[in-house]
């Protein structure tokens, strides 16, 4: 497929809120956990195969087809920024958002095959054609992809300053359902006041208060070394063999995330320590969503922007994996997770949340330690995105070809779990083939 697929844009245009951001909302500002986001682009694909009542017979069919598509989604987009206002603004420094209306870019692209080429068997190099790129002036760029047998795959690029995963889930569904013609009933639109909470419970610090040059893609800057990115599926029975398997008295009832994640630091480590014929520690760090986490501070507040934090193993618990099994992965994770819970129960400050990304970066970028970045993105409603035409097949965030990078995120059943992973080339070749990942996983199986 790499060397057929190819993507026209045909048309580009600039999507503005069908109503005026009113004065007083004209300044959000941003809050200390957007101000340390650096300026990249969160990726995002919905895939929506053809139905029996959208096959594209003809040239003619096809072209009203995109016609009356395109317009039902920009449309509903124009809707939706109003209520979304800030990503149709632009930045003031790393401060705040002007809110001047300013819009979102809005791409239509042909794509020469059927959805069911891509959908039969993912080849994730492939799908950064279907986002749009260039358009750095925009906080939001949408790409709406329409395949020759009447298939839609819409591409969302959002400035990660602005949005997290649950900020993004939240749009996505919003736009949905004023697409699907449901505003009026819906909870999922949110009102404009849900902005600017963040920053008054976290206000920014006048020190991280520095123009940023805009990322020129998707991509961020991570540690550049020969990578592969793959696809590992884990369906609902393999998951509660993992979760039999990883369960202890301390740790009795391990979550999806523990165990897929305990299983991929063990495999992935080995990996490494195999190639370079030596032993290493190794850690884990994963982004924890503070919004379930600061109960009390957040009671009945709905925070939009980013409100996430960064868990990692503590110098103690920096471990030799060979040494550990299954079992013991998941403990460290639970214990990881159970400690930052307590920790930050009851609020944290700008300054303490500086120390926290700065220790973590530190940890990451460190040469002497093999360390493993994860994001979940499990458990936010991306496949209940319904725009009239049903919901999404798939669901991908494609990887950044930074090593040692993980993206958990749901199947369409939400029982089972996709694992996105970028390692470097040799020690890829060892996950894929390591019997104990092909005992529970699937490698880059068909959506369809």
């Amino acid at each position: 497929m790499a060397s057929e697929l190819k993507v026209e844009v045909t048309h580009k245009e600039t999507i503005k809120p069908s109503s005026a951001t009113p004065h007083h909302l004209k300044t959000v500002n941003l809050s200390v956990f957007d101000q340390l986001i650096p300026q990249i682009y969160i990726p995002l694909l919905l895939f929506y195969p053809s139905t029996s009542s959208d096959e594209v017979n003809d040239i003619d069919h096809h072209r009203s087809f995109v016609v009356e598509r395109s317009k039902l989604l920009k449309k509903s987009l124009s809707e939706a920024l109003t209520h979304f206002y800030p990503f149709a603004g632009e930045f003031q420094h790393n401060i705040s958002i002007s809110c001047n209306d300013h819009g979102a870019a809005f791409l239509e692209a042909q794509v020469n095959c059927p959805i069911s080429m891509i959908l039969d068997r993912p080849d994730l190099g492939m799908l950064w054609k279907l986002l749009p790129s260039g358009h750095t002036s925009y906080l939001l760029q949408v790409q709406a992809n329409f395949f020759e047998c009447g298939g839609l795959a819409i591409g969302v690029n959002i400035s990660h300053k602005v949005a997290d995963a649950s900020t993004l889930s939240k749009f996505i569904n919003s736009w949905a359902a004023i697409a699907l013609g449901s505003a009026s009933t819906t909870d999922h639109v949110v009102p404009p006041a849900a902005y600017g909470v963040a920053a008054s419970l976290f206000p920014p610090l006048d020190f991280l208060n520095a123009p940023q040059m805009p990322s020129s893609d998707s991509t961020n800057s991570g540690i550049k070394e020969k990578c592969i990115t793959r696809r590992f599926v884990f369906d609902a029975s393999k998951i509660a063999a993992l979760k039999s398997k990883a369960a202890t008295t301390t740790v009795p009832n391990p979550t999806r995330v523990e165990v897929v994640s305990a299983l991929i630091w063990k495999c992935a480590a080995e990996a490494s320590r195999s190639n370079l014929e030596s032993v290493m520690p190794s850690a884990w760090c994963q982004t924890v969503n503070m919004r379930k986490v600061l109960v009390s501070v957040l009671a009945g507040k709905d925070l939009l922007g980013n409100v996430f934090g960064l868990v990692a193993g503590q110098r103690e618990e920096i471990v030799e994996v060979d040494d550990h099994d299954l079992q013991s992965l998941v403990t460290i994770l639970r214990k990881g997770i159970e400690e930052f819970k307590e920790n930050y129960r009851n609020g944290v400050s700008g300054e303490g949340l500086c120390q926290l990304f700065k220790e973590v970066v530190n940890l990451i970028i460190r040469d002497d330690i093999d360390s493993y970045s994860c994001s979940s993105w499990c458990r936010f409603p991306f496949y209940t995105s319904n725009f009239g035409w049903g919901k999404p097949s798939w669901v991908v965030t494609p990887n950044v070809d930074s090593k040692n990078l993980i993206v958990l995120m749901d199947t369409k059943d939400g029982d089972g779990l996709e694992a996105s992973l970028t390692l470097k080339e040799e020690d890829m070749i060892k996950f894929e083939n390591n019997k104990e990942v092909l005992e529970y996983a699937s490698l880059n199986p068909s959506v369809i």
